[in-house]
């Protein structure tokens, strides 16, 4: 199968995890995200804060899971080849990470009180998820044309990102929003678990990803 720019793999693993590109603008994404969950913590907006720990284990799962594509394939599904202070993993950079951080608390603003309400017949927590999942696709049909982001395979594109991708995210916000919160104890401990699990394994043990 013909690859779009294969090189770029290359010029990703080449910056992973490496300080040589760090900016000093990592720490204030860091204090950023911070302040987003100590102000919902303070007023004890336990529901804001499981929807942002649940989108974000879910897209550490993700970007797990598209660096051992990598691994056993030879190429990720995408890769962030430049244009990063710091490379987390073959497909994600600190910047991108810390708004992920926080997309979850950000996004959970927009929800109606009823999670039974529907709008347009639909319910309400489903089409928000599949609003901001279209969102966010669209906007990385501009990152893939920037050096910053790259698509790697012909058929890996916005479509793709949409359905397996955004709309899996968005669900997971959303709905652990609603939960009882042993649930999302449950459910979002789990999630980071496995996340540090893998991390531990697969980033530190084998060198895997």
């Amino acid at each position: 199968m013909q690859l779009n720019h294969p090189e770029l793999t290359d010029a990703a693993l080449a910056i992973l995890r490496k300080g040589d590109d760090f900016q000093w603008y990592f720490i204030p994404l860091l204090a950023f995200a911070m302040y987003v969950y100590f102000t919902e913590i303070e007023k004890r907006n336990w529901k804001g804060v499981a929807a942002g720990l649940s989108l974000y284990a879910t897209h550490w799962l993700f970007e797990i899971v598209n660096a051992l594509i990598q691994h056993f394939s030879g190429h990720a599904l995408w890769t962030v080849p430049t244009g990063t202070s710091f490379l987390l993993l073959v497909g994600v950079g600190w910047e991108l990470s810390m708004m992920f951080a926080v997309a979850g608390v950000i996004f959970s603003k927009i929800l109606p009180a009823d999670p039974k309400a529907r709008i347009l017949g639909v319910n309400n927590r489903v089409l928000i998820a599949v609003v901001n999942a279209a969102l966010f696709s669209v906007i990385e049909i501009f990152l893939a044309m920037t050096p910053a982001f790259h698509w790697v395979y012909p058929w890996w594109g916005a479509l793709p990102v949409f359905v397996t991708v955004y709309v899996p995210f968005f669900l997971m916000c959303n709905f652990a929003y609603d939960w009882k919160p042993r649930t999302q104890r449950l459910v979002i401990g789990s999630l980071v678990g496995v996340d540090v699990l893998a991390m531990i394994v697969f980033a530190g043990l084998l060198k895997w990803i």
